[in-house]
């Protein structure tokens, strides 16, 4: 590094020897300009605009306009004298708290090294400023300006941070549009919370880049190979209208991704569901027996009347013809109730799912009983089919 200032260090009576370096430097690309009809830098002429000739160093002097065209003039050694930059001293006046500090105040950061015969007194006061926790104010000249300064420790090195004077930090009461006694929305102040609390954790330097350096570098390495540069247009940023939005969508960009490569998700299967086909099955299945308990019951009641007319021949006795005519009535009867009965089953079911295919809506086949019709023997139901009266 190079040494930018030699003094001391001074607190009471104890003087530390020590070596000033520049704790930052400048990454800022130095770029000259140029004529571009012969590609030549230009340069920068001290001229006398009376005498029209070039001025050498030697020649100048520093001066005050105190009045238009009227100045006071000052060399070099009476502006050292009168800043004290001769006495080389970082004179400590305090030792206060690092928090009692406003960061608007630090300018710039040097590290101090002791001197070849300082060593000692260096440590001493590296040690007590740890243990104890302070750091010192003082006050110091550099370059023919006084400053106030900050002594502090970082990594066990002795630090010097210039600050500024109170009268050079601008009041806060002349920044313009500053808004005065406004409310602020619950909903929208508790979204903003929880996006500082996704964005808060311990300040880690390394990860922050200066991406405008690292283009502009890109550039001139194309540029030295011969390739035109053109850049990309900056994408637009959306307005944004809806405060309430832009917090959850903000909330919603920092949610990490939980997701396990090793996990594979699988649909749930279906159990104790029935398929589609499987219920529209059940449905017309439904809507069919219920159509053949209708017929059923249809055809129940016609042997019930056929056969109660029956009796009644057998009671009055007469002659074949008749008993033939009160068979057919019955079995007119008996297909007239089947017709009503189907009626009947086609409205049941006009509500209900269409049978499954392969499932037939017909009565049921001759001789099949059905739960409200009283069994018959096998030789009343020949009787029966032949037109004769059945006898219970």
């Amino acid at each position: 590094m190079h040494t930018v200032w030699k003094g001391a260090i001074s607190f009471g009576l104890v003087h530390v020897p020590v070596k000033m370096f520049s704790a930052t430097e400048d990454k800022d690309i130095a770029m000259r300009y140029i004529h571009k009809t012969c590609i030549t830098p230009l340069s920068y002429v001290r001229k006398c605009a009376t005498c029209e000739t070039e001025v050498d160093w030697e020649e100048i002097a520093k001066g005050y306009e105190y009045e238009p065209g009227r100045f006071v003039l000052f060399d070099k050694e009476e502006l050292e004298e009168l800043s004290g930059e001769a006495s080389k001293e970082i004179k400590i006046l305090d030792f206060v708290d690092l928090t009692d500090i406003d960061p608007v105040y630090f300018q710039k950061t040097y590290y101090l090294a002791p001197a070849e015969t300082g060593a000692g007194a260096y440590t001493l006061l590296l040690e007590s400023m740890l243990q104890t926790g302070k750091i010192g104010v003082a006050k110091v000249s550099i370059r023919s300006k006084s400053s106030l300064a900050a002594i502090r420790v970082i990594d066990r090195c002795l630090a010097m941070e210039t600050i500024f004077y109170p009268d050079e930090i601008r009041p806060i009461s002349q920044v313009p549009n500053l808004p005065e006694g406004r409310e602020v929305n619950e909903r929208e102040l508790e979204m903003a919370k929880m996006l500082i609390g996704q964005l808060s954790g311990p300040f880690e330097p390394a990860k922050y880049k200066d991406e405008h350096r690292s283009r502009v570098l890109e550039a001139i390495e194309r540029k030295v190979a011969g390739e035109e540069v053109q850049a990309a247009p900056e994408p637009k940023r959306a307005s944004v209208v809806d405060l309430m939005a832009a917090l959850q969508a903000s909330l919603d960009a920092m949610k990490p991704l939980e997701v396990d490569a090793q996990a594979e998700v699988k649909p749930p299967k279906a159990r104790g569901r029935k398929s589609a086909a499987q219920a529209a099955a059940q449905a017309g299945a439904g809507a069919g027996a219920a159509t053949s308990g209708a017929l059923a019951s249809g055809a129940a009641e016609a042997a019930r009347a056929g056969g109660a007319e029956a009796a009644d021949e057998q009671a009055q006795p007469a002659s074949g013809q008749r008993s033939r005519s009160s068979g057919s009535a019955a079995k007119s009867g008996v297909a007239g109730a089947g017709r009503t009965a189907k009626a009947r089953g086609r409205t049941a079911a006009s509500g209900a799912a269409a049978p499954a295919t392969g499932e037939s809506a017909l009565p049921p086949a001759a001789g099949a009983t059905s739960p409200s019709e009283p069994a018959l023997s096998a030789g009343a139901r020949k009787k029966e089919n032949a037109g004769e009266p059945a006898n219970q």
